[in-house]
């Protein structure tokens, strides 16, 4: 499921509330660092020829958009920064995040700002400082063992551990919101020798040592809040499954109980 215009919505965010969507990426493809197993847009596309939003684009859709809204009497509860893939890859990012919090102040100013990434462009100051401009950084861990990290985000860089992540969370201080999507299954790949599949591997994330590394990774950022999701569209890896909404308000109940602000999403 791809986005086809940069200003999308608003749509009912099963975390967020009345979301309003800003894609920074391609409107025919996915742009990630990552190429999630999971990810509802699908894999990465390969094409050279991918173009981005200006930054000007962006401000003259959202403000356009804006208000439409404001003369149909909704305001939106987020302006939310996700899409067709990373947004933070944008080489005008920071620019754009001014622009939207001015035009949020000008027309809905009790909607936040929130970013949805994936972490990875932590180390660049000017990511970090756009994230600190925003209401909402949401930032995903969907494991703290390098090696299931990989097989669930099939990071670009295949030299990125589980502890590169971490490193960069820590410097939020917990001023963030920690996103992690639970799942497991068969990962399979095409086998050109044969008509039909071979294992790559399995995954889940929910097993005792996983869940086991994942809370202490929690108490050592302690996030002011921690999303936990399950898959919930069609997945570029059809193999996988669902956790049970039993096991997910179990995973969630132990941060709970130590105070931690956790929402589960089934």
């Amino acid at each position: 499921m791809l986005f086809d215009q940069i200003i999308y919505g608003p749509i009912h965010s099963r975390r967020l509330g009345v979301s309003l969507g800003v894609n920074l990426m391609p409107l025919q493809a996915k742009l990630c660092t990552f190429d999630c197993i999971y990810c509802e847009c699908g894999f990465n596309h390969a094409s050279p020829d991918l173009t981005l939003p200006t930054r000007s684009e962006v401000a003259q859709a959202l403000e356009t958009k804006l208000r439409s809204l404001q003369a149909e009497g909704v305001t939106p509860d987020v302006i939310t920064f996700s899409g067709n893939g990373e947004p933070t890859l944008h080489p005008h990012f920071l620019g754009i995040i001014e622009d939207t919090c001015a035009l949020r102040d000008r027309f809905c100013p009790s909607a936040k700002v929130s970013v949805l990434t994936n972490s990875t462009q932590l180390a660049r100051s000017e990511v970090f400082q756009s994230l600190m401009l925003c209401d909402n950084r949401i930032l995903k861990l969907d494991s703290a063992i390098t090696s299931t990290m990989r097989l669930i985000d099939q990071p670009v860089n295949g030299n990125l551990t589980s502890g590169d992540i971490i490193r960069l969370l820590e410097q939020f201080h917990g001023d963030f919101t920690l996103q992690t999507c639970f799942l497991r299954g068969e990962i399979l790949a095409p086998n050109p020798a044969r008509p039909k599949q071979y294992l790559l591997g399995r995954v889940d994330n929910t097993t005792p040592d996983e869940l086991a590394a994942w809370y202490d990774t929690v108490r050592r950022l302690r996030p002011k809040a921690v999303m936990i999701y399950v898959i919930d569209r069609a997945t570029p890896v059809s193999t996988l499954q669902k956790v049970s909404p039993e096991q997910m308000h179990s995973i969630a109940q132990v941060l709970i109980n130590e105070g931690f602000d956790v929402s589960v999403s089934c």
